[in-house]
């Protein structure tokens, strides 16, 4: 895991450095947020400070950074020049984790352990993204793209071998199941979804599951898309021009515009009526200004994060199974990771007895009138495999001390870089 760059260069190490709902609300993350031409950005002055590879995640409950650096507040301060964050902010409400811990953390984060509500699997398509994008920027180094594949591996084992899943709670299910609990005869109330992104959508197919309800209206700043949804559904698209007013005439009002400030303000609320408002963006897309007008509800996705039922109890009850899944597939890692420190030294090991072999059968050659040079090969190369294999089982078994002895082999063979291949 630890390599150097260059002889007397400072020892490289896996950090991840990120805030997330625990310690961070939506404000500080919205500030930390960071959008897809955001991570291009940052990936590009990575590899113009020589990190060797980055992967970046950003959604609305969390942003992190996975980074080989000789010091964490490297990736701090490259989060910080590309977001509207500040050092002294991001150190109020950060987590840092390096190597071993870090590797935890992310098995953790991408199987939805540590997710704001347990279960939630939407955190693996960042992955695939960080991933894809990193490695499209010459950013992903052998050890973290086996990571990445392994935290995937384990999430979809996780998905299809436990109940971790079960009765899907995303934040647009826990939006639904909040008007659902808190909105009498809701199949007959007037529903405005302004916002069609991911969480727009899935909001939008939870709605028509859940409540049965037929009065849905859509507005989105680009209708076409809108009218692309709506079609699925059977739903009504107004234009954005006309959102006052489609304002005025909702009972509920969910946001999901996904835009860097707020779409919805007290200037464009005229109620007669009471409105509740769902806002489930990060950065928050609706103004605290509306809850000036004294017939509205506010409620942002936090808040919508602490409902619990029985659904989550059940999940709750799947964790020790997923946390033996995570172990299982940890543990395979673990072992390539280790196998692979050592590599080096049992390659630089066959190419010099590789040597030896092709010194002493020239020699026989030259001695010997009828040698059979094709059977010395034969004999030879089966020796140098036995040999190679021994000292690489030794080496896996060595635990603390497979560094000290590989060292040890390349002193008593005179191996070097040259040796490598």
């Amino acid at each position: 895991m630890q390599h150097n760059k260059r002889p007397g260069a400072l020892k490289e190490a896996l950090y991840v450095i990120g805030l997330n709902y625990k310690k961070a609300d939506a404000t500080i993350r919205g500030n930390f947020s960071i959008s897809q031409d955001h991570q291009k950005a940052i990936l590009k002055s990575a590899r113009e400070l020589g990190i060797s590879s980055l992967n970046i995640i950003s959604t609305c409950n969390r942003t992190e950074l996975y980074g080989f650096a000789a010091h964490p507040t490297i990736l701090v301060k490259l989060l910080c020049d590309h977001t509207q964050g500040t050092i002294a902010e991001f150190n109020m409400v950060s987590y840092t984790f390096k190597n071993k811990n870090a590797v935890s953390h992310l098995f953790k984060m991408g199987t939805g352990l540590d997710s704001q509500i347990l279960g939630d699997f939407e955190i693996i398509s960042q992955l695939r993204t960080s991933l894809r994008l990193s490695k499209k920027a010459g950013l992903l180094n052998a050890y973290m793209e086996r990571l990445g594949n392994a935290v995937i591996q384990a999430s979809k084992r996780i998905k299809n071998e436990t109940e971790i899943s079960t009765g899907a709670t995303s934040v647009s299910f826990a939006a639904v199941q909040y008007i659902m609990a808190r909105v009498p005869y809701v199949s007959e109330k007037k529903i405005l979804l302004f916002g069609i992104g991911k969480i727009g959508r899935n909001t939008c197919e939870n709605l028509i599951k859940h409540t049965k309800n037929e009065h849905i209206t859509l507005i989105n700043r680009t209708k076409v898309k809108a009218e692309e949804i709506a079609g699925k559904f059977n739903l009504v698209v107004k234009d954005y021009s006309n959102i006052q007013s489609e304002i005025a005439s909702s009972d509920i009002l969910i946001v999901a515009t996904g835009a860097q400030k707020p779409t919805i303000s007290k200037e464009l609320l005229y109620l007669k009526k009471p409105l509740l408002i769902l806002d489930l963006s990060i950065p928050k897309n609706v103004s605290e200004s509306v809850r000036e007008n004294p017939n509205v509800t506010l409620i942002h996705l936090d808040e919508l994060s602490k409902v619990t039922d029985a659904t989550l109890e059940h999940r709750q009850s799947q964790i020790p199974l997923a946390e033996a899944i995570i172990e299982e597939v940890a543990l395979e890692f673990r072992t390539w990771a280790k196998n692979r420190t050592f590599a080096p030294t049992i390659k630089a090991l066959k190419s010099k007895l590789s040597e030896i072999k092709v010194g002493e059968i020239d020699n026989q050659r030259r001695k010997i009138s009828d040698f059979n040079e094709e059977q010395a090969e034969i004999i030879s190369d089966r020796i140098i495999q036995k040999i190679t294999t021994h000292f690489a089982n030794h080496l896996k078994d060595a635990n603390g001390s497979a560094q000290e002895k590989a060292a040890m082999i390349r002193e008593v063979f005179q191996l070097n870089e040259s040796n490598d291949g």
